[in-house]
């Protein structure tokens, strides 16, 4: 490995080594893959509560006038409805259709800040300033560096975040959001949706991390809370059949073939870049591909870009793949054709030059228990 002068951390850097936190370098930063047994931090979240550091995910703010006339000319979903408080996923796409980032859109009233879903750097932030042309009212703050961003998922999460801080979460709906000072900063307190658990994010100006890490922590003790590295996060992410920018939706796919309809992109909103391909997609239903869950037999998880075959015709590719702690085997994501993308569908998976048996399974493949399990 190359030495770390260079790389980025998260103000929580050292707080997490004394965790025994092993970290690993994400886009330029350190992050930590886990804490010894990531099968623990899983259950964690699963039954309890656990507490994760999202602190190098691509994180924007657009301030300016022109602020949200801009942004709904050039990302696939519909943001002039939004209230303040208010979220909803969106995707910035090529001319041809293809999916260059994806991320959440919350509406202040002062400013649009976005989070990317998922771990691609400086991505959005490149792909935006493009679309910045001269003269428009409109400014774009990378903030990737001057806020930190911790997740809190698990049954337990609402509790801790109240017991921490006071503050009540309970009605608040999927991508919507509250305003909360904590530390002396003010802090975007948001209903995620990252484990299939409950998740709410907090997102909040670095000067403020390290104090709502430990209040998280204090108020979390009473029941069990852990730190939570990547390798559990994607196992829990994977169960609950969320794909994320990176490897799932990039320049390979278009969203109708990620199942985003409804979600990351709007038909009727008007003209953006590759509105047409998306919509001509909806009208003569020529999706070619679809994402799908798959159960591999045995227990080698297959790598990304792994190829999927059925007999020795090639018809797809892996996108993502995990240890499932719940099934107790490999799980994936996968894009094949259209044709085998039905739940049973027996297909196989060439990893480590050999073949395994692989089987299309709806997704998600945990579905959760309790209050908030729809």
């Amino acid at each position: 490995m190359t030495t770390n002068t260079a790389m980025k951390h998260s103000r929580l850097h050292d707080h997490l080594a004394k965790l025994g936190a092993t970290f690993e370098e994400v886009t330029g930063w350190l992050t930590p893959v886990h804490y010894g047994q990531w099968v623990d931090e899983y259950r964690a979240v699963r039954e309890g509560v656990g507490l994760a550091d999202l602190s190098h995910r691509g994180k924007l703010r657009v301030t300016g006038d022109d602020r949200v006339k801009w942004l709904q000319s050039v990302i696939s979903n519909d943001i002039l409805p939004l209230q303040p408080g208010q979220g909803r996923y969106s995707s910035l796409l090529t001319h041809k259709g293809k999916m260059l980032t994806y991320f959440r859109c919350y509406m202040q009233t002062d400013a649009v800040v976005l989070e990317d879903a998922g771990e691609i750097g400086d991505q959005t932030y490149a792909a935006l300033r493009k679309f910045l042309l001269y003269g428009t009212k409109a400014k774009l703050e990378n903030c990737r560096e001057s806020w930190g961003l911790l997740l809190v998922s698990g049954p337990k999460a609402a509790m801790v975040v109240k017991a921490a801080f006071g503050t009540d979460l309970a009605d608040l709906k999927a991508v919507n959001f509250i305003s909360a000072a904590i530390g002396g900063q003010t802090a975007l307190m948001i209903r995620a949706e990252e484990t299939g658990e409950e998740d709410i994010e907090i997102l909040i100006p670095v000067d403020g991390l390290i104090a709502a890490w430990e209040r998280l922590m204090e108020a979390g003790a009473a029941h069990g809370i852990r730190a939570v590295g990547s390798q559990a996060r994607e196992a829990l992410r994977m169960e609950a059949g969320i794909a994320k920018a990176g490897p799932d939706l990039n320049e390979e796919i278009v969203p109708p073939e990620a199942n985003l309809e409804e979600k990351a992109f709007s038909l009727s909103k008007g003209c953006y870049p590759g509105q047409e391909v998306v919509a001509r997609m909806d009208t003569y239903g020529t999706v070619r591909r679809h994402l799908v869950g798959l159960v591999v037999k045995g227990s080698v998880v297959p790598p990304k870009g792994a190829k999927l075959f059925t007999g020795d015709r090639e018809v797809g590719w892996i996108s993502s793949a995990s240890l499932s702690p719940e099934l107790q085997a490999p799980i994936a994501f996968g894009f094949p054709l259209r044709d085998f993308s039905a739940a049973g569908t027996a297909l196989s998976v060439h990893a480590e030059g050999a073949r395994y048996e692989a089987t299309v399974q709806t997704l998600p493949f945990h579905r959760p228990k309790g209050p908030h399990a729809g």
